[in-house]
């Protein structure tokens, strides 16, 4: 088998503009898909607790990140006033990194909001199609990447979702292939 190109590269990445492990990220949670369970008994999904530290650990997250708890709802039933809870937290939190784990449904209504109303903050909203409990989620790699991109992409808003970033004022959930786009892509 051949050798790997990158077993015995001589340069290094410039990574003068990834932040130190020093700098805390503010993971700001507001309930959605990720943290859903599942009542047998009424066959209903309902909300109990976040599931957002269970996940840190399972990922064996590493990173300075300060947890607060905002609210524990479904994207649809959003109003305009939780969403100035969370644009109000995002301009009051002393971290110039923030992700938001937001439903799915209305992630994009809120990211316009943030990128309207926030300036000098990278701040990265994900969610999950499928709750965290249920096994299958994509909610894990979803945070991951999340987390990553929120400590390399330049201040402004963004959505992280399937391993993609989107532009915050751009991005729209294309519900007919279940997937996050931004104007001119075809689904998918």
């Amino acid at each position: 088998m051949p050798a790997s190109p990158f077993r015995h590269a001589t340069w290094m990445p410039d990574n003068t503009g990834v932040a130190s492990p020093s700098d805390r990220i503010r993971i700001l949670i507001t309930g959605g898909t990720f943290d859903k369970e599942y009542d047998e008994i009424a066959g209903r999904l309902f909300f109990k607790d976040s599931h957002l530290s269970e996940m840190l650990a399972l990922g064996r997250c590493e990173l300075d990140v300060e947890l607060r708890t905002l609210m524990m709802i479904d994207s649809l039933e959003m109003t305009d006033a939780d969403r100035r809870i969370i644009l109000e937290q995002c301009r009051a939190t002393p971290e110039n990194r923030i992700v938001i784990t937001h439903g799915t449904d209305t992630m994009d209504v809120t990211a316009r909001l943030l990128a309207d109303n926030v300036g000098g903050k990278t701040i990265v909203l994900t969610g999950a199609m499928i709750p965290y409990k249920f096994g299958s989620s994509d909610g894990l790699f979803n945070l991951g990447s999340a987390l990553a991109f929120v400590q390399i992409l330049p201040p402004g808003v963004y959505v992280a979702m399937n391993g993609r970033y989107f532009d915050g004022r751009r991005v729209y959930k294309n519900r007919q292939a279940g997937t996050f786009e931004e104007p001119g892509e075809t689904g998918g």
